[in-house]
């Protein structure tokens, strides 16, 4: 159970099994209405209140509970009770699976105000937190040339600060322009561990887009200056030092293409723009294709279907504007772009094939037919017996860069019942899954045992990546 969960627990102790139902209630709402929406909603009408009720009283007393000062000042006078109550029945009546609560939103907020009661203007004090008084790393004037791989990164660490109930401090690295002085950090970012740890992994690209923000272009070398913020509730403190990092930014673009698509002799469209094929876009800049390319022709990558489109090409693992590219082998690849990063990641796509859990074994392959589709047409399928009934699980494996690595498909659930004529689309996403024998498996449809049926992959543009099971037959 989660920290936050498990402080809500600890409030709870004293009272009935239907209270600590609201208990959790109340950690539900904290997550799903953000405090900063009560807040507005209350106008900012807000007072402290000093009344002293067990066992929350004892619980923020030795705990420093981090939401006490501010649920106070909401839920401060019959005003704000009223409005919160207006509000929680407003929201909760737009979502299904909490109108059974509205009922409760009273006994919830009765909770609160017990809780709210333990803090009078002692308590707030004890949110007092200490500066960060040294960094640790990176060295000052440390001096980075980014890189794009995914996993590259920089550890941010810091000394600890301590808050004056003791209870838990949460950190942000702040950065800024060279000479500013953090009243508007041009970026910040929470530390390891949602916030709680002394050190923050940095990726290098967040580190580009940070240098954007200061200003430098992309492949231009520039400073940056960094520090850290401690707080405790609403209170927030500065580190009493500041560091100069020297960033080397990424070869990125300044204009980001909304759409992207392949074209030329070598792709599967050919050299007409107009048939030219979509990548997907995964991320802000970010784009993946799976498609045939031919080898020793060329083609290119462009943001539009008419002639006015921009066009780009591979160079290496870089991304440039205006020229062509080949591949050496004819095959399926899976193309990657980063545009924010200039970088192209090439992976070929060998084998697709169905797994069966159930005896840990391949069905069959599925050939490549072309537009990001593999088909296998009119396969057996047969279930497994087991002493509990019929097995069906199953996922796709595919192969990648000539036989010697592997990548897993499945569903996005830990488990699955078997579909059926209302079972929705959704059911059949495919999202990258561990290679675990039994773990996010589809189950097949009960009418696929002893069948031949169609089995097709889809990793296409405009859709989720999904996979389409179809009976064309009797064995």
């Amino acid at each position: 159970m989660g920290r936050r969960k498990r402080d809500f627990a600890a409030a709870a102790e004293g009272y009935e099994a239907d209270e600590v139902g609201e208990v959790a209630l109340a950690e539900f709402i904290l997550r799903r209405h953000h405090l900063g929406s009560l807040l507005r909603y209350c106008g900012g009408d807000v007072q402290r209140r000093s009344i002293y009720t067990s066992p929350a009283k004892s619980y923020c007393d030795n705990r420093g509970f981090l939401f006490c000062g501010l649920l106070c000042r909401i839920f401060s006078n019959q005003k704000n009770q009223n409005k919160i109550k207006d509000y929680l029945k407003d929201n909760f009546q737009k979502d299904k699976i909490m109108k059974t609560l509205v009922v409760k939103s009273t006994i919830f907020l009765s909770f609160l105000f017990a809780l709210m009661s333990c803090v009078n203007d002692d308590t707030l004090e004890h949110l007092k937190v200490t500066t960060v008084k040294t960094l640790y790393a990176p060295d000052n004037n440390k001096a980075v040339k980014l890189e794009s791989s995914a996993s590259a990164n920089i550890l941010f660490e810091w000394e600890q600060a301590k808050a004056e109930d003791g209870g838990l401090v949460m950190y942000e690295v702040a950065f800024d322009v060279e000479g500013g002085d953090f009243s508007k950090p041009i970026y910040k970012l929470t530390s390891d561990n949602n916030g709680t740890y002394n050190y923050a992994t940095v990726t290098h690209k967040t580190l580009n887009k940070i240098g954007a923000l200061a200003g430098l272009n992309s492949s231009e070398t520039g400073n940056i200056i960094w520090t850290v913020f401690s707080s405790k509730g609403v209170n927030e403190v500065k580190a009493e030092e500041v560091r100069t990092m020297t960033i080397t930014r990424l070869a990125g673009f300044a204009e980001v293409p909304t759409d992207v698509y392949v074209t030329g002799e070598g792709s599967e469209g050919g050299a007409d723009l107009s048939k030219a094929i979509k990548f997907k876009a995964v991320a802000n800049g970010e784009f993946e294709i799976y498609t045939k390319l031919t080898a020793g022709k060329k083609y290119h990558f462009a943001d539009g279907t008419n002639a006015a489109a921009k066009t780009y090409f591979a160079d290496g693992e870089v991304l440039k504007e205006n020229g062509e590219s080949t591949v050496a082998k004819t095959g399926v690849y899976r193309i990657n772009l980063d545009f924010t990063t200039g970088a192209v990641i090439y992976t070929e796509i060998s084998k697709m094939e169905i797994f069966f859990a159930p005896t840990n074994s391949y069905l069959f392959e599925l050939p490549y037919v072309g537009q990001g589709v593999w088909k296998a047409a009119s396969q057996p399928i047969t279930f497994k017996q087991e002493g509990w009934g019929r097995d069906e699980r199953y996922k796709f494996r595919m192969t990648v860069k000539e036989g010697t690595e592997f990548e897993w498909f499945g569903s996005v659930n830990g488990d699955n019942s078997r579909p059926n004529n209302s079972t929705p689309e959704s059911f059949w996403y495919m999202v990258p899954v561990s290679g675990d024998q039994w773990n996010n498996c589809f189950k097949f449809a009960g009418e696929i045992d002893n069948s031949l049926s169609d089995v097709s992959v889809v990793f296409q543009a405009d859709n989720s990546y999904t996979h389409i099971i179809k009976k064309v037959g009797d064995q």
